[in-house]
């Protein structure tokens, strides 16, 4: 079962005028993340994984002690973090729905003390990788940060939302201010409706 890239729920240029251009979405859309579908099915290719879902192979062949990872774990994790990155965001203001809202104060006493937090993670991500706001097993919310491709599936938790910190991500708009980016991410981009649906 060979993996496809997705096509984005938007046009390339819908989320221009709020901070990514399509440029960007060039860059990243149609040639990073379908670098990651093309490398992981060749690197699954005749092997145990071939036939097993995203989550199958990100959970079976994530390694808690290497930095590195491996060929099959680094493109199939990257492949399933940007299909839910794109979902995640939309163009257009979108209001935070009130269970999200009330889940989000009960954990972090505010939405200004959560964006501040997760900006913090994303800004503190030293090198590439990604922050995350993720809903433990317990149902209690936490603000993550992840290196290179590691997800929450990894650990066991759901992901509500991701902010991809990788300079692809934001160099074009933004050049070496991922703040700014961060910033603009959850103020201008969220898809809250998307995120309170993964609850």
């Amino acid at each position: 079962m060979a993996f496809e890239l997705p096509n984005l729920p938007y046009a390339h240029d819908a989320l221009a005028a709020h901070g990514m251009s399509a440029e960007t979405m060039e860059y990243h859309h149609d040639l990073h993340h379908n670098a990651y579908v093309t490398n992981g099915n060749k690197a699954i290719e005749g092997t145990e994984w071939a036939d097993k879902s995203l989550e199958e192979i990100i959970t079976g062949t994530y390694n808690a002690s290497s930095v590195a990872q491996n060929g099959i774990f680094n493109n199939i994790s990257q492949l399933w973090n940007h299909n839910q990155f794109w979902d995640m965001m939309g163009p257009g203001a979108s209001a935070m729905p009130p269970e999200l809202e009330a889940a989000i104060n009960d954990s972090f006493g505010s939405v200004d003390k959560f964006k501040a937090e997760f900006s913090a993670a994303g800004a503190g991500q030293f090198g590439s990788g990604w922050c995350w706001l993720v809903k433990n097993a317990d149902g209690s919310l936490a603000v993550t940060k992840t290196e290179n491709g590691v997800n929450p599936l990894c650990f066991g938790q759901t992901a509500l939302l991701g902010c991809d910190v990788w300079e692809h991500s934001y160099y074009i708009d933004f050049r070496n201010a991922r703040p700014k980016y961060l910033a603009n991410f959850l103020d201008n981009l969220v898809n809250w409706d998307n995120v309170a649906s993964r609850m």
